[in-house]
């Protein structure tokens, strides 16, 4: 069963990165790095949290990984299209842009966040205490 294109959320990658229950089970669902799309935003929240969490060494490490995957940079079209989806769906930016970088590439979105629960083209994986 091959998994289709899917921008993983950043709720998503650190809850599989942790080894939580929910990134256990979601794990199985990660696509591999040429199915996997990275928007920038992503890789800012990501570093960010890695550095806070887990030191510089192993934030490196992980977003090097990201690199290996198709990186999406936010663009005039991609920005467009999250403002259309912040008024439709009420998203908060960081949100509206991974969103809008998953329907701009027909790719499914990989996600832990309970706000993009009911949305199309979503896998949605809710975190477990």
């Amino acid at each position: 069963m091959s998994i289709p294109p899917r921008v993983v959320d950043t709720s998503a990658w650190i809850e599989w990165l942790t080894g939580s229950a929910s990134g256990k089970r979601l794990g199985k669902q990660f696509p591999d790095k040429l199915q996997c799309i990275v928007p920038t935003i992503v890789q800012l929240e990501l570093s960010k949290w890695l550095v806070r969490e887990v030191g510089e060494e192993q934030a490196d490490q992980v977003i090097a990984y990201t690199q290996k995957c198709t990186v999406v940079p936010l663009d005039t079209t991609i920005a467009l299209l999250a403002a259309d989806l912040h008024r439709e769906y009420k998203l908060a930016t960081a949100d509206a842009i991974v969103y809008a970088t998953a329907q701009h590439h027909g790719a499914e979105l990989l996600t832990c966040d309970s706000h993009f629960e009911k949305l199309p083209a979503v896998v949605f994986f809710p975190k477990t205490a």
